[in-house]
C-alpha cells in the first residue's frame, strides 16, 4: 500500500517535562503507516523553518517518510503545550494562533495532484482544513478522514461525499447515536465509518454490518497520537486485502505499542522554553 498524508505537523511539548516531541495528526499516521510495514509513505504540508520544524524533518527522515513536496514557510512550528492533571490524565494547556499551521492553508496545485495520484490512499484530517480542497481528490484517489469528535457532524457532511474511510472518537456516546451518526455518513457515500471509544470496544459501520474489537489490555505510558496509530495500522492492513477483523487486530495492536511509549512516535528533544 501506498499512502500519502495531507495536512497537519506540530510538536507535542509536554511542559511538564520539558521536552516536545513530533506529532500532527497526519505525520503521526505516516510514520505509523510506514512502520505498519506500507510499501511507501509521503507527507505533504506546510512547514514553519523553526528548529521543531527540522527536528520533524529529521525524525520523518530517520522513519522513511518523504516529505520533498511540502512547503516551507517563515514562522515558527504549531507547539500545543500539554500538561498532567491530578488524575494523571493529558491536558492541553497553551495553543498559539500565529504559527504557520494557522496563518495558512494548503493548495493543491496541479503537480501536487500528479503526485497525489501515484498513491493508493490519502489522509487527512479536520486538523488540517483541507476541505476546500477535497473535490479536487474526487476520482484520484481513496481518501481516509479522521474528523476527531463524533459530535462534529457538520464537518462530517460536508466531507463525507468525497472520502472513503471516516475515522471518529466516539468515547462516551450511546449506541444509537452511533449508529445514527455513522449512517449519516454512509448514505452520503462513505465507505466505512471507524469509531474509536477510548479503552471501549471500538466499532467499524459498513452499509451491511457492524465489526466490533476490544482494545488490547496494556500498562499505558502516554496515549498521545494512540488513535492516529490505530488508524494507521487500520489502513495498512485494510488497504492490503485483509478483512475488516483482520484490520482492526492490526490497529489495535499499533495503539497498543504507541501507548507504550512518550509522544505520538518518540523522540524527544528538550523544550528550551
Amino acid at each position: 500500500m501506498k499512502l500519502i498524508c495531507v495536512g497537519d505537523n506540530v510538536c507535542d511539548c509536554y511542559i511538564y517535562e520539558k521536552k516536545y516531541y513530533p506529532g500532527g495528526n497526519c505525520v503521526n499516521v505516516a510514520v505509523n503507516a510506514k512502520r505498519n510495514g506500507a510499501e511507501a509513505v509521503s507527507y505533504l504540508g506546510i512547514f514553519g523553518n523553526d528548529e521543531m520544524a527540522a527536528h520533524i524533518k529529521d525524525c520523518l527522515d530517520k522513519e522513511g517518510v518523504d516529505y520533498s513536496k511540502s512547503r516551507v514557510m517563515v514562522g515558527r512550528s504549531g507547539q500545543p503545550g500539554v500538561n498532567i492533571d491530578e488524575h494523571g490524565d493529558r491536558i492541553f494547556v497553551r495553543r498559539y494562533t500565529d504559527t504557520v499551521q494557522t496563518m495558512a492553508k494548503l493548495h493543491l496545485v496541479q503537480s501536487d495532484l500528479d503526485e497525489i495520484q501515484k498513491y493508493d490512499l490519502l489522509h487527512t484530517s479536520c486538523y488540517s482544513f483541507l476541505e476546500e480542497e477535497l473535490p479536487k481528490l474526487k476520482d484520484l484517489v481513496k481518501v481516509s478522514y479522521d474528523f476527531s469528535l463524533i459530535e462534529n457532524i457538520e464537518k462530517m457532511l460536508e466531507a463525507a461525499p468525497y472520502i472513503n474511510y471516516a475515522f471518529v472518537s466516539a468515547s462516551q456516546t450511546e449506541k444509537e447515536y452511533r449508529r445514527e451518526q455513522a449512517k449519516l455518513l454512509l448514505d452520503r457515500g462513505v465507505e466505512l465509518v471507524c469509531m474509536t471509544r477510548g479503552d471501549q470496544e471500538c466499532e467499524v459501520h459498513t452499509r451491511d454490518k457492524i465489526y466490533t474489537r476490544e482494545p488490547l489490555k496494556t500498562d499505558i505510558i502516554d496515549t498521545m497520537g494512540a488513535g492516529d496509530s490505530f488508524i494507521a495500522g487500520f489502513l495498512v492492513a485494510y488497504m492490503d486485502g485483509k478483512s475488516i477483523e483482520n484490520a482492526l487486530l492490526s490497529a489495535v495492536k499499533s495503539a497498543q505499542g504507541t501507548c507504550q511509549i512518550s509522544g505520538g512516535f518518540g523522540y524527544p528533544k528538550e523544550l528550551k522554553d
